[in-house]
């Protein structure tokens, strides 16, 4: 797959999941989708908290299953 099939989006934290896992909110819509943090984010210890926004990444064969990219400030 390559890096232009991604799909990108912003949305805002809702909750925090087992398993490094967070609950989504995409803006724009009512949709909520489940991430998780990318390695380089969890290797740098970047922290990700309730009310964050953050840009989520999604493959085009699965939209229900991201994963967090960047975390604005």
């Amino acid at each position: 797959m390559a890096k232009t099939d991604i799909l990108k989006f912003t949305g805002v934290v809702l909750e925090c999941l087992p398993n490094a896992r967070f609950s989504i909110q995409l803006d724009g819509s009512d949709q909520v989708v489940n991430a998780y943090i990318a390695g380089k984010m969890r290797t740098n210890r970047i922290m990700v908290s309730v009310g964050d926004k953050v840009l989520v990444e999604f493959s085009p064969h699965d939209l229900s299953q991201g994963r967090i990219r960047y975390r604005e400030r």
